[in-house]
């Protein structure tokens, strides 16, 4: 294979990765939490991008973003008052139903919200022709915002999970959720930030993705699906093993258009998935207890 050819699978990999590692990442705020796996998180990308899209037409794009992920970590917000706080001690399999009714009744919302048309935002900067050369593969400028939004996301989460009281009030909540109780951090409130915070990360994501990907009302599915095997594969509630987990699962899926079909490309993921539970239920960076989900 041509160095340049190899090159460009590389950046390939590492910007599809880098996109399943934020989805990765917003499983990883809820569970650390509140042990829910939210399998709505995909539609979190689809609600941003689509919201951004219809918002763009009479405002400027960054104004337009910005109100999307505001408008869908209000989502969050309400999804985590009307659904999540009303169950009384639910079980795992309670809240992994719930989050799955969440995610078809959103997406079947915003069929009949924005129909079944494929939308997408402007570039960011330059346009679909604009390529940068770098060692003779080609990317997108769009690609850089995704790996720039990403490392920001990654940054700021640091920060905000070890410096700031909220931070380590849900980072309390994630070891011990009665102690956390006992020490007087309101549970509740810190499940609706991270709803929140997820939601917004989710929005975010949707719009820098969208001018590369394109948005619709379902693509939050296949989404979650990857953001999820790449959750599992880093260790769930790791972030930087999110972010290992969805580059090893970018540069895998890249690869395997060299030699398999490309309508094999989103079997690479599953695949893995199977694997990592069977062979180490716990991910590459995650502790043994995670293994289990938490109890709520």
């Amino acid at each position: 294979m041509p160095f340049e050819q190899l090159l460009q699978y590389i950046f390939s990999g590492i910007t599809s990765g880098s996109i399943y590692a934020i989805v990765a990442i917003g499983f990883n705020i809820i569970y650390n939490t509140t042990g829910i796996i939210n399998f709505a998180q995909g539609e979190f990308l689809m609600l941003g991008g689509m919201t951004a899209i219809s918002l763009h037409s009479f405002m400027p794009l960054p104004l337009a973003i910005l109100a999307a992920v505001i408008i869908t970590s209000a989502v969050g917000a309400l999804i985590d008052f009307i659904f999540i706080r009303r169950l009384k001690s639910p079980s795992v399999l309670n809240m992994v139903i719930v989050t799955i009714g969440l995610s078809i009744m959103i997406r079947e919302i915003a069929l009949h919200v924005w129909d079944e048309k494929v939308r997408s935002l402007p570039y960011f900067t330059g346009s679909e022709v604009t390529s940068i050369n770098i060692m003779g593969a080609y990317i997108s400028p769009q690609v850089l915002w995704v790996l720039g939004v990403s490392g920001v996301i990654v940054a700021f989460l640091g920060v905000f999970f070890r410096f700031t009281l909220t931070g380590r009030s849900m980072r309390a909540c994630a070891s011990n959720i009665t102690a956390a109780r006992l020490c007087g951090i309101n549970t509740k409130n810190m499940v609706t930030i991270s709803f929140m915070l997820s939601a917004a990360i989710g929005a975010l994501a949707g719009c820098v993705i969208s001018p590369i990907t394109q948005t619709q009302y379902d693509c939050g599915t296949s989404l979650a699906i990857k953001g999820f095997t790449v959750a599992i594969l880093g260790g769930l509630g790791n972030s930087t093993g999110a972010v290992i987990g969805g580059i090893i699962i970018g540069l895998l899926e890249a690869m395997s258009i060299s030699i398999m079909p490309l309508a094999y490309k989103d079997a690479i993921s599953i695949a893995i998935l199977l694997i990592i539970l069977f062979a180490r239920p716990s991910g590459l960076l995650g502790k043994r207890e995670a293994a289990g989900l938490k109890e709520f």
